[in-house]
């Protein structure tokens, strides 16, 4: 559903899961979901002409999300989104809860990107 939202949006937004899924605990389901759903936000408003991808990996220790874009973010390395400027810090702080990281910036190709690590012991 979120991904038709994004895409009646306006933004295409290709989806590749990797690795063997597997159900996640209920806190780190909605981190996941939530960052997710932050980064393609940020995508609607600052590269809205751009082409998104969300990649989630599930590998033996952790859950890693990759959220990135082909467009030209307007917010400068460091800073936030949002009105009140908590938008990448509330994804940080999210992740942190479940001893997760997020990072994000400049993507190789251009473009922005988010990517959030969290580890999931089985």
């Amino acid at each position: 559903q979120l991904v038709r939202r994004v895409e009646a949006a306006g933004v295409s937004v290709d989806v590749r899961i990797t690795g063997a899924p597997f159900a996640l605990p209920p806190g780190v389901d909605l981190c996941v979901y939530r960052v997710i759903q932050e980064a393609l936000t940020n995508v609607m408003k600052h590269a809205p002409a751009a082409n998104a991808s969300v990649s989630v990996h599930f590998d033996e220790a952790a859950v890693r999300v990759r959220v990135a874009d082909d467009g030209q973010e307007a917010i400068p390395v460091g800073t936030t989104s949002g009105p009140a400027g908590h938008g990448l810090i509330g994804m940080r702080e999210r992740a942190g809860i479940y001893g997760g990281t997020v990072t994000a910036g400049p993507g190789p190709q251009g473009g922005f990107e988010v990517a959030l690590t969290v580890p999931v012991p089985r």
